[in-house]
């Protein structure tokens, strides 16, 4: 797990903007995955993100990177919370929601849409795509039903693009980690 594809894949949260992001890589084995999280955590847990090895299938990590205090606001949202009980999650506390998520990871080959809540997107949006929705107002990197969420998120798409080209390859950059 390299810092560059970490910071690709992650930096909207490694800089605050964003409760979690997903990201793949390759890995020879489990371990090996295992190895590069809990160098990653070593590195990040200071600055207050942690990061989990949600599923690990034929040489692919699927790793989560996240801020547990936003993460602990985000589920505490009332409109989440319904939408979490709605799907079978028992209780809105961060680390009993993750050990859920994992286990429908495991258990099924159908990806669980209500990964989005872990991942800063409007509960409109993730309700919508849970119930297959084809009105979506955007499609790019997820399909977006609420139009006041598509403008916002195209002008930090723009913001991204303007300084992306300076976008740094270590985790030693300053200005990448806020607390």
């Amino acid at each position: 797990m390299s810092d560059e594809l970490l910071i690709r894949h992650c930096s909207p949260t490694l800089a605050g903007l964003k409760t979690g992001n997903l990201f793949t890589c390759a890995s020879s084995s489990r371990e090996k995955a295992v190895a590069g999280v809990r160098r990653l955590n070593q590195m990040l847990g200071e600055k207050g993100l942690r990061v989990l090895l949600l599923q690990y299938v034929r040489g692919r990590a699927l790793v989560y990177v996240f801020r547990p205090n936003a993460l602990e606001k985000d589920l505490s949202d009332s409109e989440r919370a319904r939408i979490l009980k709605r799907v079978g999650y028992q209780s809105t506390k961060p680390w009993h929601c993750l050990a859920e998520l994992v286990r429908r990871l495991e258990k099924t080959q159908e990806f669980p849409h209500e990964i989005g809540l872990f991942l800063s997107y409007p509960p409109e949006d993730v309700e919508g795509f849970m119930r297959d929705r084809p009105d979506c107002k955007c499609v790019g990197c997820w399909k977006a039903i609420d139009w006041i969420f598509v403008l916002g998120f195209c002008r930090w798409i723009k913001s991204m693009r303007r300084c992306s080209h300076s976008m740094p390859t270590s985790l030693a950059s300053p200005w990448l980690l806020t607390p």
